[in-house]
């Protein structure tokens, strides 16, 4: 314990929140006790944190990535357990660690001895437990254990089984287990318990949405994480400003579903009703073949017929005009944001099919506009207006929607900073020179650690109830500004050309030029600007970024800035596999230093357990410190030290008699 210097004089300055604190240590005892337990807690070693990004719906990886806490866990058993078990033995422990419900269920229907698999099982998974909490202290694996069994798994992984006095009693603790019939769920526990203390801390930098069948899968597990925090990425905010009744963020949500042959999320997730859409689609597009709005469809996740693929690209036409009117209005209306590039349905021919755009005409992919009134080119027809307030209405009763926008709400923000490493999804706005970018937000001119909570500030008043319905409007608005403004930080180009892609071949046109974050992101003293901005601290700091998939087989590295700034989007989504060679990374930060976890796909979860398949990872070496970090080094441990000095200037008003210690 450290020895105290504290002052009377410093006692009596304080001497309100000291008595507060009295009410939780009430003698010299306890404050004592639990100067001891925190001084002791600041030389275990810092616990593990993973970094993910852009894991766009791809749930079975993602879930796997976590079951397996990025290959860790697999390392862990070959460390323990070297050539003593064979390969094969290893790799179905690890299938059960990961996957324990399916795989006992493959184990019993494989005929083997049930007894003596539970006994081997049980003791090598104890092995395993007691390894990967070895880094906190038992009350903090107490506070994890599952209650049902929390005495049981305490005394197991607390006590060697190889002390002759002990081995007896840790036998029939074993025996007892599998002679009432709960080994399964007892081992179930374990599995998932090891799963949980290999990462203290989970890491999203933005993207959970969009691309794959199962955000709301990812969005289920995220909400009831032990620790996390989320750093909203533009597919998010999106989703959010859906959720908050924004009709132009709906109808970009269908769309990039609609073109991803993906309604999973939209239909099976959060039961939005999709049939007027489907409806009006086949009526008003009945004749049309809709060539240019073929979805992507993965033929090894779905099963479409012909009938259906066609009304799928009917759906997306029909709500990509939709959107194209939409965005058209919301520029105009926000004239400050400088999207009036956007409108661009004024421009369009509809007898020559061509569009003119600064004084140059450009012919159209798609000729056919039943919808267009050329007189009032943003205006909805009737029929569309119905649709898109009816899907208003889903998307604001979808109960597991508003759910997953709450959570993001709650733990998710612009930007974290945590142990020295600041994390935001795409961007910050800065000058050709790399000085902070000045944006005028709301009447407010901003840049910086000031323009994101500016921006977060914004984005939290659509669901603040305290507002009126025209304030939470005009917020919801601004969610599709953040999806694709020129200066939004969750974006980070001039403009998103979505109408350009779909509708011109001209490649100048479907140019996103992007800012000069991305510019000059490989400049050290660049990056250091921005760490001095937002007040990141210490001699091993960084910025951690997503949202640009990293083109490895390309030769492009995550590592740029000398290590200052590190790329974690390295494509999830199987759209991306083959622009960037891989499927994903995890940035891994242990008490040695950080590891990048470079992923190969996932086939499946039926794949997993049935074959034991694991995914497979190139680890690299990023930055590894001198000294093993302990808690001390870490902003838990700078926490801790403040607590410390706080218990010592109530011992002092103790054992001065300034305040009475209460028995």
């Amino acid at each position: 314990m450290s020895k105290s210097h504290v002052t009377i004089e410093e006692v009596k300055e304080d001497l309100r929140y000291l008595r507060l604190l009295a009410r939780d240590f009430p003698t010299v005892s306890s404050v004592t006790t639990e100067i001891i337990n925190l001084e002791a807690i600041l030389h275990l070693p810092k616990p593990t944190e993973h970094f993910l990004a852009d894991i766009h719906g791809e749930h079975e990886a993602f879930q796997h990535v976590l079951r397996n806490a990025s290959g860790n866990i697999k390392r862990k058993v070959k460390e323990l357990f070297g050539d003593s078990i064979s390969n094969e033995e290893r790799k179905e422990l690890c299938t059960l660690i990961y996957y324990p419900e399916e795989k006992l269920k493959r184990v019993k229907l494989s005929g083997v001895d049930m007894s003596n698999y539970y006994i081997v099982s049980l003791h090598r998974l104890i092995i395993v437990c007691r390894d990967v909490s070895s880094k906190y202290t038992r009350s903090k694996v107490r506070k994890s254990l599952p209650e049902e069994y929390a005495y049981i798994i305490e005394e197991l992984m607390h006590e060697a089984n190889d002390i002759v006095n002990k081995q007896a009693y840790f036998n029939a603790i074993i025996n007892t287990i599998i002679g009432t019939g709960r080994a399964d769920h007892f081992i179930t526990a374990l599995c998932y318990l090891i799963q949980r203390l290999a990462i203290d801390r989970l890491h999203i930098l933005g993207d959970i949405f969009d691309r794959g069948p199962g955000a709301h899968n990812i969005m289920d597990a995220l909400c009831e994480y032990h620790h996390l925090d989320i750093t909203w990425g533009n597919h998010d905010v999106l989703w959010m400003g859906a959720a908050a009744g924004n009709t132009c963020c709906i109808a970009s949500v269908l769309r990039l579903s609609l073109r991803d042959a993906n309604t999973t999320t939209l239909e099976d997730g959060y039961a939005i009703n999709m049939v007027p859409l489907a409806t009006f689609a086949m009526e008003q597009y009945a004749d049309d073949p809709c060539e240019i709005y073929q979805p992507r469809v993965d033929e090894e996740r779905t099963n479409f017929t012909d009938k259906d693929v066609r009304l799928i690209a009917q759906m997306h036409k029909a709500v990509s005009v939709i959107e194209f009117k939409l965005s058209g209005q919301i520029a105009m209306a926000h004239p400050e944001w400088g999207m009036m590039d956007r409108c661009l349905m004024e421009f369009i021919d509809k007898k020559r099919g061509v569009i003119n755009i600064d004084g140059t005409d450009y012919e159209m992919k798609d000729k056919l506009w039943p919808t267009l009134d050329p007189k009032n080119p943003y205006a909805l027809t009737p029929e569309e207006s119905d649709v898109i307030e009816r899907l208003r209405h889903s998307f604001m009763r979808s109960e597991r929607l508003q759910n997953h926008v709450n959570c993001l709400l709650m733990r998710g923000g612009m930007y974290a900073i945590y142990n020295s490493n600041l994390m935001f999804h795409a961007a910050v706005p800065i000058n050709e020179d790399g000085s902070m970018r000045e944006v005028v937000f709301d009447g407010e001119k901003v840049k910086g650690k000031q323009l994101m909570k500016k921006v977060e500030r914004m984005a939290r008043s659509a669901f603040d109830n305290d507002l009126t319905a025209a304030e939470r409007e005009k917020a919801a608005d601004f969610f599709w500004y953040l999806w694709c403004g020129p200066e939004s930080p969750l974006f980070g180009k001039a403009k998103m050309a979505t109408f350009e892609r779909y509708l011109l071949s001209d490649k100048e046109v479907q140019k996103e030029p992007k800012g000069w974050y991305y510019i000059l992101r490989d400049n050290a003293d660049v990056c250091d600007g921005i760490l001095d901005e937002f007040g990141v601290k210490g001699t091993h700091r960084h910025i951690i970024n997503g949202h640009v998939p990293v083109r490895v087989g390309h030769g492009e590295t995550p590592i740029k800035a000398n290590g200052r700034l590190m790329v974690i989007d390295g494509g999830f989504s199987k759209v991306y596999h083959n622009r960037t060679g891989i499927a994903g990374y995890t940035l891994v930060y242990h008490s040695r230093g950080f590891e990048l976890v470079q992923h190969e796909p996932f086939t499946s979860t039926e794949e997993a357990v049935t074959n034991g398949t694991d995914i497979h990872g190139t680890t690299q070496i990023v930055e590894m410190t001198d000294n093993r970090e302990m808690v001390q080094d870490t902003d838990i441990g700078r926490g801790i030290l403040i607590k410390i000095a706080d218990l010592e200037r109530l011992l002092v008003a103790y054992r001065k008699g300034v305040i009475k210690e209460r028995p």
